[in-house]
């Protein structure tokens, strides 16, 4: 639907991937697989996600709910927030994290303060404008409402951070806004050989240079993108020290800070123009929102090689690393 509506031919094919967090992300290393193995040239690769759309559930209802208590599941959380192995919310898998690393919580709300700062000061500055394509919302009355700019970073009031209860353990850390917001976006990269877009006048700004998955246990999420992150490196034969700039989705802040002290990231290098924290997380659509804000990043500053990594639910993660051309 989403590629027949933005004007592609029905001649197209067209597949859903569900990775969780690592959906859009994962679309482009697909992409990117599929073009270096000759299966196609060039694909359109990303994520969407409807989070305020997420339907609730009422199972038994098709056969009918004779006798006793029925039950109301929302599909948001069960299907994209829940750990069903430890049958706990992926917050309290975040809490095992900071726990962990005694990321105190004002050391998280700090960070997510910070996420505010970058991301408020990236939008006065227009640094968004390039990747954001405007979407006119009908209005009953009048013209279309024009929505060119992330409108969940002036939601964030930095002040009342520090009085906002623990959300998931009334002795942790983890708060509504340490964590990632509840958000619905999309996002889309056109990922294609060397060869395929010059031919067709495509301007080339990135190239993929290697990409990893990591797994371990469930629970532990959270660390993953460490992993991944350790994995790409050694396909692309770099290290730490040669990444200019870094996209560590803020599914939590604890997960970001993490992969910060796991691996002596400089805080200056990730996610320069704020994270999940501030921006939000649409589940299905971060993966391609934090490339696509990457690359422009890395033209904006200058710079040459980006790694972009997100945390999965099911203790996964996956990491990207692209340099500009």
């Amino acid at each position: 639907q989403a590629s027949i509506g933005a004007g592609l031919p029905n001649t197209v094919g067209a597949v859903t991937i569900n990775k969780v967090c690592g959906s859009g992300l994962k679309a482009v290393m697909f992409a990117a697989s599929a073009i270096r193995a000759g299966e196609g040239e060039i694909y359109v690769a990303g994520g969407m996600e409807s989070m305020s759309g997420a339907p609730y559930v009422l199972p038994g209802v098709r056969e009918g709910l004779r006798m006793g208590h029925g039950k109301v599941i929302d599909s948001m959380v069960h299907d994209g927030l829940w750990d069903p192995y430890d049958d706990f919310h992926m917050g309290n898998a975040a809490e095992k994290c900071s726990a962990k690393y005694t990321f105190t919580r004002e050391a998280q709300d700090a960070f997510a303060a910070e996420s505010y700062r970058r991301a408020l000061k990236a939008i006065k500055n227009g640094d968004f404008k390039d990747e954001i394509a405007p979407v006119a919302v009908p209005q009953r009355k009048g013209d279309p409402l024009i929505v060119d700019t992330d409108e969940e970073p002036g939601r964030g009031n930095i002040e009342k951070m520090a009085s906002l209860r623990p959300a998931f353990d009334k002795q942790g850390t983890i708060t509504a806004a340490n964590a990632s917001s509840i958000n619905d976006g999309a996002a889309a990269l056109v990922v294609a050989s060397r060869e395929a877009a010059e031919r067709e006048g495509m301007p080339v700004i990135a190239r993929v240079v290697a990409q990893a998955t990591n797994a371990h246990e469930p629970v532990w999420f959270t660390t993953a993108p460490v992993g991944a992150i350790k994995k790409a490196l050694a396909k692309a034969g770099k290290k730490v020290g040669d990444i200019d700039l870094w996209e560590i989705n803020e599914a939590f802040s604890a997960v970001t800070m993490a992969a910060m002290k796991e691996l002596d990231i400089p805080h200056d290098r990730v996610n320069v123009n704020g994270g999940a924290a501030s921006l939000g997380h649409p589940i299905g659509c971060s993966g391609a929102r934090i490339l696509t804000t990457l690359v422009y990043a890395l033209k904006r500053h200058n710079k040459k090689t980006g790694l972009a990594t997100l945390c999965i639910g099911g203790g996964e993660a996956v990491a990207v690393i692209v340099e500009r051309v």
